[in-house]
């Protein structure tokens, strides 16, 4: 049963499926820097009001016009980051994606190469959120063009810009011969279409010598529906079944650029009715860095 609400889901998504910095590289919200203007009089300094000073962070997703990735666009914007959308349909996207000045969309293909990349990601950029995702064809190369080289190609970017903050949104079960789970059904109809996972678990590996500060994380089957239940995080290689909706998925990501805990790590994701409430600083914590 499980396996089949995992194979269902995962369909539905066309499946998106250097240590850690001294202190939170984000905050949840704008930066607040306290500035104390200073006025010389004769041999005195004296300060005068405090001013505030509100600075923003940039985020670039790709993907997101994606089911997952629209949702990470949304929970950036709410938590007061500045968002660039990287998108292959203008038009779609502008149709989907709130109108929000926070918010600019761009014509990006992650399949196009690191340079062209670079050039739409800009130099303003804080962080870089990958939540890309082949979609289902005939073309048995779909899933390396876009899940690997297409990564690939966006880490790339990043070290060209001196980006050194990237999340990845991936699978649990990428992993899944090492795992000794090559006969999961799941694992293999996922690798059906072009070895699917084989593809992100490369890409996976290439951030991870790629010296960038990472965060993977690998949801389980991915729901449409509002949240049911709360977030289980676990380490690598741990989970084989299980699902999650798609908007802890998204907070989940959006939580990763705030929290000082998510450097550096691999997380597998699902949600479970009878798991405990955590907070995001407890559930990364408890994941030892890689």
């Amino acid at each position: 049963m499980a396996a089949t609400l995992f194979l269902r889901n995962s369909l539905l998504h066309n499946h998106p499926l250097s240590k850690s910095f001294s202190a939170s590289p984000y905050s949840s919200k704008p930066h607040s820097y306290s500035i104390k203007a200073a006025k010389m009089l004769g041999s005195e300094i004296t300060e005068e009001e405090e001013t505030n000073v509100n600075e923003k962070k940039k985020v670039f997703v790709a993907g997101a016009t994606g089911s997952t990735g629209k949702r990470i666009v949304d929970q950036l914007l709410a938590k007061g980051f500045e968002v660039k959308a990287g998108v292959r349909d203008l038009e779609k996207a502008k149709s989907i994606l709130p109108d929000n000045p926070a918010l600019q969309i761009v014509k990006a293909d992650v399949t196009e190469g690191a340079t062209k990349l670079a050039e739409v990601i800009g130099d303003d950029a804080d962080a870089v959120i990958c939540a890309t995702g082949f979609r289902p064809s005939w073309d048995l190369l779909a899933p390396w063009k876009v899940d690997n080289f297409g990564t690939v190609n966006l880490v790339e970017a990043c070290r060209k810009l001196g980006v050194n903050r990237f999340i990845l949104i991936s699978s649990i079960l990428v992993n899944g011969a090492a795992m000794g789970q090559i006969l999961n059904p799941a694992y293999i109809f996922l690798n059906v279409f072009g070895l699917t996972l084989i593809a992100k678990l490369q890409a996976e590996q290439y951030i991870r010598k790629s010296g960038i500060n990472y965060t993977i994380i690998r949801p389980g089957g991915l729901r449409n529906d509002p949240p049911r239940g709360n977030i289980v995080m676990e380490p690598e290689d741990t989970l084989y079944e299980g699902s999650i909706s798609r908007d802890q998925v998204a907070e989940v990501a959006a939580e990763a650029l705030v929290i000082q805990e998510s450097s550096y790590k691999v997380v597998e994701i699902v949600s479970r009715i009878e798991a405990p409430k955590r907070s995001f600083e407890d559930l990364f914590g408890c994941i030892k860095q890689q």
